[in-house]
């Protein structure tokens, strides 16, 4: 793994961080997770199996560090990290698509696959759920998926540009 990419992963990763604080709830006070987000757009950059660890574990710490779930520190870690292989192994999957289907895809399937992950990491530590998982799962995951598929594929669109016109130029 280039150092160059590493770095780009990581500034993209606090960025996602710094972008969870200062963007306001938009719908139903639910907010865009920018830390998953910019976790596919890191991924999609460079797919390697080593970003994705080192993508999943920045994105697993500063998530656990944010949340206020019971529970939440441990399984925003796993999550993330689960999360990241099963996005790389959908980016392969998918690499014969248009890229912007791809990406609409992987942003929805990925953040099922973490919210599930985390309620099912968060059942099982702390025993119990402040609401039945079905509720938590269609009254939070589902629409966050919504809501990160629109900033996950504006946030990759960015990137790739902004990519595109730094390698034009150099």
């Amino acid at each position: 793994m280039k150092l160059r990419d590493m770095i780009l992963t990581s500034l993209l990763i606090a960025i996602g961080l710094v972008l969870h604080y200062i963007v306001p709830p938009i719908m139903g006070g639910m907010k865009p997770d920018f830390l998953l987000a910019m976790l596919f757009v890191a991924l999609y950059i460079d797919d390697s199996p080593k970003n994705a660890v080192l993508a999943g574990i920045l994105a697993g710490i500063f998530s656990a560090l944010t949340t206020s779930f019971p529970g939440g520190q441990i399984a925003n870690m796993c999550d993330k990290i689960v999360t990241a292989f099963a996005v790389i192994a959908m980016i392969k999957v998918f690499s014969k698509l248009n890229q912007n289907v791809s990406v609409i895809i992987t942003a929805i399937v990925g953040t099922i696959i973490s919210g599930t992950v985390f309620l099912e990491t968060a059942l099982l530590i702390v025993g119990s759920l402040p609401v039945a998982f079905p509720v938590l799962f269609t009254t939070v995951v589902i629409p966050a998926a919504a809501v990160n598929t629109i900033a996950t594929f504006v946030c990759y669109k960015v990137v790739a540009s902004m990519q595109k016109s730094v390698l034009h130029k150099a």
